[in-house]
């Protein structure tokens, strides 16, 4: 009787073991995936990449079936096959789908196999290409050159289930000033086309495949002259259709039109609304009527041809009537061929001139988005308020990492910090921005990392908190390049981000762009004294070093993707440093002219390496031929270097000895900037002072005011307090200029001090949104 029993506990045991299997892929078994034919293109576009990425790790494709399979795929509510299996298997997907758009379940089946379920033809592919991130393939695989790890084996546990679903329901980049990477690499190397210029469909399918492996949706195409227009190609709306993508436009490409390369090839007259009306208008209806069926985003109002004023209305009153019934013409237009005007997604972005037309009362339809921008340099310049954070449509947000124009470009290397990157778009969705995220991406690269970034912050910013930057960081490097290499890769990212976060490569010869005085044309000497120079060419040199020791130990399939991920971003910005720094020495007889020759011998090696056949033409050193970029001509200097100032004391904002500080992480020149919360106080204390004169320089992350208004402060030292103290900057005023190259603002206060007694320095937001980065007190005595 008791071994009868036992027999049936066992085989109970047995019986609940077999219900619960792992699901196992392993290399040299047959593989078979169950999808319908009717899916979505981009769902069967997703299994296509996750083949291709089968065969990668497992060195072995699948076969598609229709209804037999060990993976079953589907669109929940449209999926025949879905429905069968679930209703078998007693679970309800609708119940972990929820009502979120572009949301994907997984879940391992009692018979170990593995049902991927969508909640609408975008979730299904991101479900599929979550198979992809497990398999251990990067989103950068093709555009970064990712050798995936060889597996026998995919195994995922009995058990396993995930939904995931995202916060920002349009997320994108834009492609722009690709007039050195892009564009050329494109029609001269991978789509060799006639046509010069021309961005095809074949180059487009990779920009979107890219997209889905991020788990982005949202496409600004490429706008410049010197590029042929997205739409006058054959095939780039077809694949933008079959991978899913809305097709957006810029500030001033109003009604899915590229105006600066469109207008003038095929518009009738001026561009100008009030005395040619007619053929505007027919110009935005022939756009809107091709895209009736498709997936978009409508800009709306209306600017000049190319990021310039609207022709014809010269004052503010005249423009706000004007753009009322821009936007009241161009919103019949989506309502005759779109159909419900408040279901198409619409946006409009107040920038520059527009942004003194919305202030002064236009009245914008309560579904239209209302996208803002950053000052270009990363600093968002208007936060929503409450109403406008409550309206229907939303907010977005127009973010850079690349950048043309004053006061100088940054089209090379993308160095943006991605702490800076993280701070503030986590206040912007704290404050509202929460519909659409687009980032100004320049050519892709060289910004990969800070491209997923983003990605992932519009996808679920509170997984990226929780994470926090170091650590996404850390994992996107271990990903890349396995967990041992991570822990030494990680510190020297972090340190290349801080030095350009001091100052930018393109920035470092001095000069600007678009200033009438030629004396910006010129390379010349950075504030910087001697020590300083040589701190800084030290802490490049060991960089550069490191970044070349780690070349050399990269396994030979991550090489290339070592070179375009790490080792050719450092590198290059150290030998940018070099080549202006060594000559600034120089100019005052401390260095030799050729160190800088061997600099910019160097850049010109590294890239040209980087233009291997597979990337010829993507890499450009020297865009615009900015003099920052070629040899620095044999000059000598007529003044002297400058001497650093002696310091008393100096502190980082989170080294403060009192207060609570609003920790921002890896923020600031040494990693250290806090925020101060409005009413509160952070304070400093130090011991006697020689003197009984102290002047206090207060140094702050150069952000722009959260509520709209003003970023003030109040110093106190022992019990004296300054009088109100603003540091806020307005439109490209030299302030703010010298604030976007040093990210940095000034602001000195002096005090009366006892001698011989022990001090303390208070500073005190009277604003919401002040970033302090360091606290200097100087000995008036030594100025």
């Amino acid at each position: 009787m008791r071994k009868r029993v036992l027999t049936v506990i066992w085989c109970w045991i047995a019986v609940c073991s077999l219900s619960a299997a792992d699901f196992v892929w392993k290399t040299g078994g047959k593989m078979r995936v169950a999808c319908e034919a009717e899916e979505e293109p981009v769902v069967h576009v997703a299994l296509d990449l996750l083949n291709r990425d089968c065969e990668a790790v497992l060195s072995q494709a699948f076969s598609v079936e229709e209804s037999e399979g060990d993976v079953y795929i589907g669109t929940w509510g449209k999926s025949k096959l879905l429905e069968g299996i679930a209703r078998k298997e007693g679970i309800n997907p609708s119940e972990y789908l929820g009502n979120h758009p572009e949301a994907f379940f997984i879940t391992v089946l009692k018979d170990g196999k593995l049902l991927v379920a969508g909640s609408d033809k975008r979730g299904t592919a991101y479900g599929v290409l979550e198979l992809s991130r497990m398999l251990g393939v990067s989103p950068w695989e093709w555009w970064a050159d990712v050798v995936p790890d060889k597996k026998r084996e995919f195994r995922i546990a009995a058990g396993f289930t995930k939904t995931d679903y995202p916060l920002v329901p349009y997320r994108g980049i834009f492609i722009n000033d690709e007039d050195w990477g892009l564009m050329p690499w494109s029609y001269t190397n991978y789509e060799p086309s006639d046509v010069k210029g021309q961005i095809g469909p074949k180059t487009h399918a990779r920009i979107f495949e890219l997209l889905l492996r991020l788990r982005a949706n949202t496409f600004w195409p490429a706008m410049h002259e010197c590029s042929v227009p997205f739409f006058f190609t054959e095939g780039n709306k077809e694949m933008a259709d079959k991978y899913a993508i809305y097709l957006g436009t810029s500030h001033c490409e109003p009604m899915m039109r590229n105006t600066n390369g469109e207008w003038r090839k095929v518009g009738k007259g001026e561009y100008n609304y009030l005395t040619n009306r007619e053929n505007v208008l027919s110009f935005w209806e022939e756009r809107v009527k091709l895209l009736r069926h498709s997936d978009d985003i409508y800009t709306l109002g209306m600017r000049g041809v190319h990021d310039s004023g609207m022709l014809g209305a010269k004052t503010v009153e005249d423009q706000k009537k004007a753009l009322t019934q821009i936007i009241e013409d161009q919103r019949k237009l989506l309502a005759e061929y779109k159909g419900e005007v408040t279901e198409v997604p619409q946006v409009l972005i107040p920038y520059k001139e527009v942004l003194d037309v919305y202030e002064a009362g236009l009245e914008v339809p309560e579904d239209v988005t209302l996208m803002w921008c950053d000052d270009n340099y990363g600093y968002i310049t208007h936060f929503p308020t409450e109403e406008e954070a409550a309206r229907p449509g939303g907010n977005g947000i127009y973010y850079h990492v690349s950048y043309w124009g004053r006061p100088h470009d940054y089209l090379w290397l993308s160095t943006a910090s991605p702490y800076l990157i993280y701070q503030q778009m986590k206040t912007a969705y704290d404050k509202g921005i929460r519909k659409m995220w687009i980032l100004n991406v320049g050519d892709i690269k060289p910004a990969e990392y800070q491209t997923e970034l983003f990605m992932d912050m519009a996808w679920n910013i509170h997984r990226v908190e929780e994470e926090g930057v170091t650590r996404h960081l850390g994992n996107f490097l271990a990903r890349e390049f396995g967990a041992q290499a991570s822990a030494y890769l990680l510190p020297m990212m972090q340190e290349h981000y801080r030095l350009a976060h001091i100052r930018k490569p393109e920035f470092m010869g001095n000069t600007r762009t678009e200033e009438k005085d030629p004396k910006y044309k010129v390379v010349c000497d950075l504030p910087w004294s001697e020590a300083f120079i040589r701190g800084r060419l030290q802490a490049y040199q060991a960089l550069e070093d490191q970044a070349e020791v780690w070349s050399r130990r990269m396994p030979e399939a991550r090489r290339g993707a070592y070179y375009q991920l790490v080792q050719y971003p450092v590198q290059g910005a150290a030998e940018m440093n070099k080549k202006c720094l060594y000559a600034q020495l120089a100019r005052h007889g401390k260095a030799d002219w050729k160190q800088s020759g061997a600099a910019f011998d160097s850049i010109v090696s590294l890239t040209r390496r980087y233009n291997t056949p597979k990337w010829k033409g993507i890499m450009d050193y020297k865009p615009r031929n900015l003099a920052v970029f070629l040899p620095i001509p044999e000059t000598q200097a007529e003044a002297s270097l400058p001497s650093d100032r002696p310091y008393l004391h100096k502190w980082n904002a989170l080294e403060a000895t009192g207060g609570i500080p609003v920790v921002y992480e890896g923020l600031g020149y040494e990693g250290m900037a806090a925020g101060i919360a409005k009413g509160e106080s952070l304070a400093f204390s130090f011991d006697a002072c020689p003197s009984d004169s102290v002047e206090i320089e207060l140094r702050f992350v150069p952000t722009h005011p959260v509520d709209g208004k003003d970023l003030r402060i109040r110093v106190e030292v022992d019990g004296k307090q300054s009088d109100v103290i603003s540091y806020r900057t307005y439109g490209r005023s030299e302030e703010w200029k010298q604030g976007r190259l040093t990210n940095q603002t000034i602001r000195r206060v002096s005090f009366s001090v006892a001698s011989g007694a022990a001090h303390k320095v208070s500073v005190k937001a009277l604003d919401e949104g002040v970033v302090l980065d360091q606290v200097y007190v100087y000995n008036i005595a030594h100025r």
